[in-house]
């Protein structure tokens, strides 16, 4: 029985990876990837407006 004791810990842990993965790969796209996408972009046009707005004043 000492195979099996030796074998269980890395079997368990490949079973938790693979479930790990599974859920990384079925949260990505679907309703949730639309309202990502959303949020970076608001975020990438805050950073891009306040970027031209210190430029801007510069000069």
């Amino acid at each position: 029985m000492d195979y099996v004791s030796a074998l269980l810990p890395p079997v368990v842990m490949a079973v938790l990876f693979i479930g790990v993965i599974r859920v990384i790969v079925k949260t990505q796209g679907g309703a949730n990837k639309a309202k990502e996408d959303a949020a970076v972009d608001a975020a990438l046009a805050r950073v891009e407006g306040a970027r031209q707005n210190s430029t801007g004043s510069e000069a």
